[in-house]
C-alpha cells in the first residue's frame, strides 16, 4: 500500500493525447467522465489524498506458457480464473477504511475498477511500482500480476514517495505482443490488444487479428510472461482466486459445448460472466479456427453454423474456412 496526493497533470495531458488518437476504441467510458478521471476531487468532492493497495492474483494454476503451446486448448488470462477480483479487493479495502475511520473519521469511498480512476498513475505516485512500456504497473518486488484498489480519502495523510523506473533498455513486452498492440513504449492501442478483442468489443472482432489470437479466449497475458521482472511475481495466498471449472487448461472443444444454461451457472462470480455466452462463443469459435483440424474442433463448429446468433455464425463460418470447409458447407 501507499499514499499519494491527487496532482495527476502529466497523466492527464497523456490520457487525452491516447483518447484523442482514437486508441480506446469502443471504451467511451475512458471518455466521458471528462476530467473525473484524472482529477480526484471532481469525482469525489473533498478527496485529498489517495491510498493506492495492490494484491496478488497470481493463482497456483496450470504454467501459462505451456497452455499457450497447446492450441487445443483455451488460454484465459492468469487473471480471470478464479472469482470476482472487484468484490474480493473492494471488501478488504472497504473493511480498511472503515477501520481508519474508526480513529480518524474521514469522508471516504473505495474503488476497484468500477469508477472513472486513473489507477496505474495514483499507484506509481504512491510508490508501489513504475509503468512499464506495456502500460502495466511494474514493481521489483512482486513483477504486474497484481489488482489495484483505492481509497479516496479527506483525510491530509502524509504521502509517499514514487520510485523510478527500471525497465532500461528492456522492451521485451513490446515485440512479445501477438497483434503489435504496443505501438510504442507506454503506449498501447487497445483497438489491437486480444484483452479488448475478447473482451471489451461487442462486435466482430477484426479478421486481420484473428489469426495472431491465437488460442486466446478471454484477456492476455504475452506481455506480462515476457517480462524479466515478473520473476519475482508471487503467487497469490488468496482462494479466491484458484481456478475454477479448469479454466487454467480447458479443452477449446469443452467449452464451445456450454450452452447458455453452463455458461452462467460456471461463470456466476466470474469475470468472465460479463462478456455473456455470445462473445464467449464467438472468441472460442476463433481459436478453433486456429486449432488443428481435427473431427473433433470440426464436428463442435458444425454444430453451431446455425446459432442463433448472427456473430457466432459469422465467426464460425471463418473458422470452419481456416479448416478448408467448402463455403456452402459453412455458410451462414
Amino acid at each position: 500500500m501507499g499514499i499519494a496526493d491527487t496532482g495527476l497533470a502529466v497523466a492527464e495531458a497523456g490520457l487525452q493525447a491516447w483518447l484523442a488518437a482514437g486508441c480506446h476504441g469502443q471504451m467511451d467510458y475512458m471518455d466521458k467522465h471528462g476530467t473525473k478521471r484524472s482529477r480526484p476531487a471532481e469525482l469525489v468532492p473533498g478527496t485529498r489524498r489517495v491510498i493506492s493497495a495492490r494484491m496478488s492474483y497470481l493463482p497456483d494454476a496450470a504454467a501459462a506458457q505451456a497452455v499457450l503451446d497447446d492450441p487445443a486448448k483455451a488460454y484465459v488470462s492468469r487473471y480471470a480464473l478464479g472469482r470476482d477480483y472487484h468484490k474480493v479487493l473492494r471488501t478488504r479495502l472497504q473493511r480498511l477504511a472503515d477501520r481508519i475511520a474508526e480513529a480518524a473519521p474521514h469522508a471516504h469511498r473505495v474503488f476497484v475498477d468500477s469508477a472513472p480512476v486513473m489507477e496505474v498513475a495514483l499507484a506509481e505516485k504512491a510508490g508501489l511500482g513504475w509503468r512499464g512500456k506495456h502500460s502495466l504497473l511494474l514493481s521489483r518486488q512482486a513483477g504486474s500480476f497484481f489488482f489495484l484498489g483505492e481509497i479516496y480519502t479527506e483525510l491530509p495523510l502524509p504521502v509517499d514517495e514514487a520510485t523510478g523506473g527500471h525497465c532500461g533498455k528492456c522492451s521485451a513486452c513490446i515485440p512479445a505482443c501477438p497483434t503489435g498492440a504496443i505501438v510504442a513504449p507506454y503506449r498501447v492501442d487497445a483497438r489491437r490488444c486480444i484483452s479488448y478483442l475478447t473482451i471489451e468489443l461487442k462486435d466482430s472482432i477484426p479478421e486481420d487479428l484473428r489469426k495472431p489470437i491465437g488460442n486466446r479466449i478471454y484477456g492476455c497475458d504475452d506481455c506480462q510472461l515476457a517480462c524479466p521482472w515478473n520473476r519475482f511475481a508471487r503467487r497469490s495466498p488468496e482462494a479466491d482466486f484458484s481456478p475454477r471449472h479448469g479454466l487454467d487448461g480447458a479443452g477449446l472443444v469443452t467449452l464451445f459445448r456450454w450452452s447458455a444454461t453452463d455458461f452462467a451457472e460456471r461463470m456466476a462470480g466470474s469475470p468472465i460472466y460479463r462478456i455473456g455466452h455470445e462473445r464467449w462463443l464467438r472468441n472460442l469459435a476463433v481459436a478453433l479456427g486456429n486449432a488443428p483440424r481435427s473431427p473433433e474442433v470440426l464436428g463442435a463448429l458444425r454444430a453451431r453454423r446455425d446459432d442463433s446468433s448472427p456473430l457466432v455464425r459469422e465467426h464460425v463460418t471463418w473458422a470452419l474456412r481456416q479448416h478448408d470447409v467448402p463455403a456452402a458447407e459453412g455458410a451462414v
